[in-house]
Order: C-alpha cells, then sequence, then structure tokens
C-alpha cells in the first residue's frame, strides 16, 4: 500500500490554495479529483468576485479571514499574474426602509477593517453610474474580479513545481482512521487503497458524505448537505454599469446584483432555487422574475434583453428558511480524528478566501499560526 504525507480531496479552488500551501510547507501532496477537470462545479460556476468583506457576520471564521483574505487574493494574482481588476462595488439602497440598513451595513464593514468603503453623494452616484437608480449607495473600491480559471492553473502550477500531484477522475469513497493515518479507498478505473498521516476532505458537495464514510469519524458532526441553484442571465447591448452593483444585503438574503467581468460584460444573478442534487439547467422562464429585480435599480433594462448565462450550485450546509451557515472546518480537535481536516459549506467568498483557507488549514496541522 503507497504512503503518501497529505492528500486532499476536492481540486477546485479551495482544494487546490490548500494542497499548495501544504507543498510549499515541504510536505508530499497528492490532490484527487472526482471529475475529468480542476473546477468543474462550485469554482467555475460563481460570479468571480473579489469580495471586499462587507457583511459577515461578527466573530464568524468568514469575517476573520477579512480583509486579509482579499489581500492576500490581489498580492498573489499581482505576483503570478492572474487577471483581475479592483473594478470596485456600489451598494446600493433603493427606498428609504433599504437606505436606513445600508447606513448600518455600511458601518458594519468599517469595524470588520474595510476602511475604505464610503458613503456617496447622489452627485456622485450619477458620475459613477449613470443608469443606477437607487435612494442612496455606498463604494466598496477594493471590491474586484478574478479570473478563477486562471488562479486554479496557478495554484496548480505552484502545487506541481514543489512536487504536489493532481490525479483527475479518482474520487475518494471512504477511508478508515489508522495509526499514523488514514487509510483511504480511492476509486476510477484504477481503485486503489492509499495511506495518508494528513487528509483534507474539500470535496465541496460531496464532503459531507464523504466525511461520513470515514470509519472514526463521529457521524453526527457531519452535517446534512443542501443544493441551493441560482441562474444567472447576460444582457444585450451595451454594458449597464462599470463596477459591480449589489441591493444591500437584508432580511431576504442576497438579491439579484449585476455582475462585471473581465471583458466589461455585465450578467445578473443569482436568484434562488433549492433542488436536490447537482443541476446546472438554465430555465429561460426563470427571466421573467429577473426584469422587476433588475429594474428596481436599473430601470433602463428592456424586454427580451436577458439572455439565458449559466447556473451554480452553493455547496450549502443551511436549508430552507435557516439562516446562512459560516464556514465549517472541523480539524482533531472538533472530531477527534488525528490527521482529519474536513471542511463544509465553502460557498462565497470561498474564492477571494481560498489562499487564506490553505493558511488556517496548515495551521490545524500545526504548519502555521492559524488566523
Amino acid at each position: 500500500m503507497e504512503t503518501v504525507d497529505c492528500i486532499v480531496a476536492g481540486a477546485g479552488v479551495v482544494g487546490l490554495a490548500i494542497a499548495r500551501r501544504l507543498a510549499l510547507a515541504g510536505k508530499e501532496v497528492l490532490v484527487l479529483e472526482t471529475e475529468g477537470r480542476i473546477g468543474e462545479h462550485t469554482s467555475s460556476r460563481n460570479s468571480e468576485v473579489v469580495h471586499a468583506g462587507l457583511h459577515y457576520a461578527e466573530g464568524s471564521l468568514r469575517q476573520r479571514l477579512f480583509p486579509g483574505a482579499r489581500e492576500m487574493l490581489y498580492a498573489y494574482c499581482e505576483a503570478r499574474g492572474v487577471p483581475h481588476r479592483r473594478i470596485g462595488k456600489l451598494v446600493v439602497a433603493r427606498d428609504d426602509e433599504e437606505a436606513g440598513r445600508l447606513r448600518l451595513h455600511l458601518e458594519h464593514a468599517l469595524r470588520a477593517g474595510v476602511h475604505d468603503a464610503r458613503w456617496l453623494e447622489e452627485a456622485e452616484i450619477r458620475a459613477l453610474e449613470p443608469g443606477l437608480a437607487c435612494r442612496a449607495a455606498y463604494l466598496s473600491p477594493s471590491s474586484g474580479i478574478v479570473d478563477s480559471h486562471a488562479l486554479m492553473l496557478a495554484l496548480q502550477a505552484d502545487l506541481e513545481a514543489a512536487g504536489g500531484r493532481v490525479v483527475l477522475r479518482a474520487p475518494v469513497e471512504g477511508g478508515d482512521a489508522a495509526a499514523g493515518g488514514l487509510v483511504l479507498r480511492v476509486g476510477g478505473a484504477e481503485p486503489m487503497t492509499l495511506k495518508c498521516g494528513l487528509f483534507v476532505n474539500s470535496a465541496g458537495h460531496g464532503a459531507p458524505g464523504l466525511a461520513r464514510s470515514i470509519a472514526g469519524m463521529p457521524a453526527g458532526l457531519a452535517p446534512k448537505s443542501w443544493f441551493r441553484r441560482g441562474v444567472y442571465f447576460s444582457v444585450t447591448g451595451p454594458a449597464p454599469f462599470q463596477r459591480l452593483v449589489y441591493p444591500v444585503h437584508g432580511r431576504s438574503g442576497l438579491d439579484i446584483h449585476a455582475v462585471v467581468d473581465l471583458a466589461g460584460a455585465v450578467r445578473f444573478g443569482p436568484d434562488t432555487e433549492w433542488i436536490d442534487g447537482i443541476d446546472y439547467t438554465v430555465d429561460p422562464a426563470r427571466a421573467a422574475a429577473f426584469y422587476p429585480a433588475v429594474r428596481s435599480f436599473w430601470p433602463g433594462l428592456a424586454d427580451g434583453a436577458l439572455q439565458p448565462a449559466y447556473a451554480g450550485i452553493r455547496p450549502t450546509i443551511a436549508g430552507p428558511g435557516e439562516n446562512s451557515a459560516d464556514f465549517l472546518i472541523q480539524g482533531p480537535a472538533s472530531h477527534g480524528v488525528a490527521g482529519l481536516v474536513n471542511l463544509f459549506g465553502i460557498e462565497s467568498p470561498g474564492l477571494t478566501a481560498s489562499l487564506a483557507i490553505g493558511d488556517y488549514v496548515a495551521g490545524l496541522f500545526g504548519l502555521a499560526n492559524s488566523v
């Protein structure tokens, strides 16, 4: 039976960032990916937004990772030539009730360390985005966008340069806690058994089920998987905005917003639909609900201008009607299995926080100070 220092299940952006961090710490690292390509699911089906850390709950792991996570990502992209831009985000209120919450939203962001966020006067809003209709807005200059595919390729290149490997079509199907590490059963065309001293379960949607398949892992500590699909629609004609535009995060959750890509095109989304599994179908009929939502801040949207773009599914661990869950990263102190770290519910802002999560996981293994 072959033995390796570290195995990471999942070659999404977070799994690759963790694997890179462990390899740079001198560990022999093997990344096992179920699909035939890296980043096949959540990492390639998101908004590609670099989040500033504006609205995460006080004391949450999300908030603790920011704003350092954002600056770590920007520095990495600059050093490795990963396409990105700090285009800024306007967080907007569409009526008086939202305007009151927007002030509180900005105060929260400032307390969280997003010190460049600032309230805008009406003339400033019109000058920045003439097509935007809103009651009030603030600007987050450090929000931006990134090429997620280029980022994953850079992380993989760093991993391989440090001696690590990515193996595709190699699903981890279960394992057993053993003396000195874990023994994992790997499927695919050439099934095998591997032993490792450290195992990181970064399998995204499949992480809870994989955790329950490891003998010795307390089954009750693995949360339920939920599948929350959101679709995006692109807009034909000239781009209405140059910056990200987000209605203020409120009681109903994150409303449909405007995202700009690196080519300057704008798309709107995501909406929310709870489904039973992985299904990336985009139903064109869902555009009917998008028109009034988008016109609430861009009244210039013409009939028929929205076209289906793509769908993404958040690997969430909070179900319908529940409050949004924080990142859940369990080390041996949580579950008692030496050498095992589970990552659950790493949805937004997982891409932005990927490098910081890599440091955090290294800390759980005693390789660095955790955040």
